[in-house]
């Protein structure tokens, strides 16, 4: 049995216990950025996220490589079988991760697009006003990050006065709800 050496134990030790694990999550939350006056609270939910991720990680793929061998499974470094899968795992993760727009400049778009609200009531309505605030966040975020394109820029200006108009007509028939 040989020992590892330091550049050997520090590429182990990111792999079974952070790399996954960020990967995963850049990929299941793409728009979360460790930037503004939320940065330490985000750099502290995604570390955490990723290390608690990569331990869960390790351990699926452990105990699938302990069912799936017929001699069972033991991790080696010179037989590094579950380092090469949690590095597959961890690649897959990446390209995820880089086609929803995890590494951008600017957060991507949600996915789910923002729909109309049912007729059910005004609760419905306070969570579609919501969504449309979320919305226009998003869109002045983007106005204020430096669109150069003046294209571009008329349309967010476009799409910004859609969704206050929006807001406009769905407070309005809330409140005409209360108001029953």
């Amino acid at each position: 049995m040989t020992t590892a050496s330091v550049p050997e134990a520090i590429a182990g030790f990111l792999l079974v216990f952070f790399v996954p694990g960020y990967a995963l999550a850049k990929a299941v939350f793409p728009e979360w950025r460790i930037r503004g006056a939320a940065a330490l609270r985000r750099l502290v939910e995604v570390v955490t996220l990723a290390f608690v991720l990569s331990v869960v990680l390790t351990v699926l793929v452990g105990y699938v490589l302990l069912v799936a061998t017929p001699a069972g499974f033991q991790a080696y470094w010179s037989d590094p079988v579950l380092e090469a899968v949690l590095a597959g795992v961890a690649a897959v993760a990446f390209a995820a991760a880089w086609a929803r727009g995890a590494f951008r400049r600017t957060p991507p778009v949600p996915a789910r697009p923002i729909e109309g609200p049912s007729e059910e009531g005004a609760r419905e309505l306070t969570e579609y006003l919501a969504g449309l605030e979320r919305e226009a966040r998003r869109v002045r975020h983007q106005l204020r990050t430096g669109v150069s394109d003046p294209a571009e820029r008329d349309r967010l200006n476009a799409r910004l006065e859609e969704i206050r108009l929006e807001s406009r007509r769905a407070a309005e028939r809330r409140e005409a709800l209360y108001a029953q």
